[in-house]
């Protein structure tokens, strides 16, 4: 039986959407775009990665994209919430991000001699009236949103096959 390959409008139409998914869960699978197009469903979310061209066909976000953008959203989300909670004037949050993978010299933790590491930068950009000290505690909250902190410690991550469908 050929395999059958779900377009994002599909996908997005209120009748495909799944119902009643668990909680957290996020399933990815190849959408027939290009060669490595993906369909992400995250609740009743749905969205597309891809990788971009010229090894994919670049019909959504790449899957480092899509991590900077978690990190990104987490931030501001955070920063946001802290600033709300406290009642200070922050009129907005622009969270920038990039990934680099860089070489490192003497690296000690490098899987299979791989001498490259990524490092993310991340710039925060605070609006509105607040004051210096203010701003600097902003900065520190940022540290604390979850995905840098799972980011930064690491997760541990399982593997499982899934039943072999008929």
């Amino acid at each position: 039986m050929p395999e059958q390959h779900t377009s994002l409008e599909q996908a997005t139409a209120p009748e495909a959407s799944p119902g009643g998914l668990e909680d957290g869960l996020v399933t990815v699978s190849e959408n027939g775009t290009g060669p490595y197009g993906q369909l992400v469903r995250a609740g009743h979310h749905v969205l597309a990665a891809d990788e971009p061209e010229p090894a994919g066909a670049d019909s959504g976000p790449s899957p480092y994209d899509l991590l900077l953008a978690a990190l990104g959203t987490c931030t501001s989300m955070t920063v946001r919430m802290y600033a709300d909670r406290k009642g200070w004037p922050l009129e907005k949050v622009t969270v920038s991000l990039r990934n680099r993978r860089l070489h490192a010299a003497g690296c000690a933790a490098c899987d299979g001699g791989n001498r490259q590491v990524s490092h993310i930068t991340r710039e925060i950009r605070l609006d509105g009236t607040l004051d210096a000290d203010q701003r600097r505690r902003l900065m520190e909250i940022a540290e604390k949103c979850p995905v840098h902190r799972t980011l930064t410690a690491g997760a541990a991550i399982t593997t499982t096959p899934a039943p072999a469908q008929p």
